[in-house]
């Protein structure tokens, strides 16, 4: 694989980071090839149960590379419905981050905007340093949005702000970020990255099942009925109180100590 991602595990947790620091980790083909290899190589294995997507250098993710389209990478002669097929492919990461069994986090070190930021929103967390800046920036380039940047934006912020920051397209911080929802907390970058870690490792210490489960309550909350997610939560509920991590999880509260989960 391309050197344009990393890739490493630590038990279960996989932190997958965006490596072309020179361009701030903007998207080129290689990166985005790449990275579809990386997540589909996370999400298939059963060990990882959380990930973390960073960036190396001073950037999260700028977006798409500039310097493609202005030297045609991106603008090759195949036929627009081949183009339209080949975007969605890629745009399948996003899928991947909102919606396999991982819990995902993406760690914002730095510039977050395009398509960049659409991984982000993709993310079931989002934790920034202080000093990273975001934006929509479709507008600007003259482009209307992909990696379902649209999509998530609006759940997380509502119909009104999502349409304020993509029709202007103005650079916020991230202070302002954790102010709109956008990430749950601002904090030192040198905190960053210890930060997220913890956090990540202490959702891969809690009951895996349960875990998996609550994700999917939490994607089926954004596209069912009421009726349908109330059928969906008992389901899933019902069969996560006779797994044996709902009785280890009792009995460590009664003897009060740390449970140990085992996935079963």
């Amino acid at each position: 694989m391309s050197d344009t991602v990393l890739y490493e595990t630590d038990g279960p947790v996989a932190t997958v980071t965006l490596n072309r620091p020179d361009r701030l980790n903007a998207m080129n083909k290689e990166l985005i090839a790449t990275m579809i290899e990386t997540l589909d190589r996370a999400a298939s294995d059963e060990a990882i149960r959380v990930l973390i997507l960073t960036g190396s250098g001073r950037g999260f993710c700028a977006g798409g590379d500039l310097a493609g389209f202005a030297d045609g990478e991106f603008k090759d002669e195949m036929p627009i419905e081949a183009k339209i097929a080949d975007l969605r492919r890629s745009m399948r990461t996003s899928q991947i981050l909102r919606e396999s069994e991982l819990v995902t986090i993406a760690a914002i070190n730095g510039a977050c905007a395009g398509a960049g930021m659409s991984w982000a929103l993709a993310c079931d967390l989002r934790y920034a340093a202080e000093g990273a800046k975001f934006s929509t920036a479709f507008l600007n380039a003259g482009l209307s949005g992909d990696f379902g940047g649209t999509y998530t934006l609006t759940q997380i912020v509502g119909t009104a702000k999502a349409r304020e920051l993509y029709l202007l397209s103005e650079r916020f911080d991230a202070l302002e970020a954790e102010r709109l929802g956008i990430v749950t907390k601002a904090m030192p970058a040198d905190e960053l990255l210890p930060q997220v870690r913890n956090i990540a490792q202490r959702l891969a210490d809690s009951a895996p099942i349960a875990l998996r489960r609550i994700k999917q309550n939490l994607n089926d909350a954004t596209r069912l009925s009421m009726a349908e997610a109330l059928d969906r939560e008992a389901d899933r509920h019902s069969r996560c109180g006779t797994t044996q991590d709902n009785t280890e999880a009792a009995k460590a509260f009664l003897e009060k100590r740390k449970p140990v989960f085992q996935g079963r």
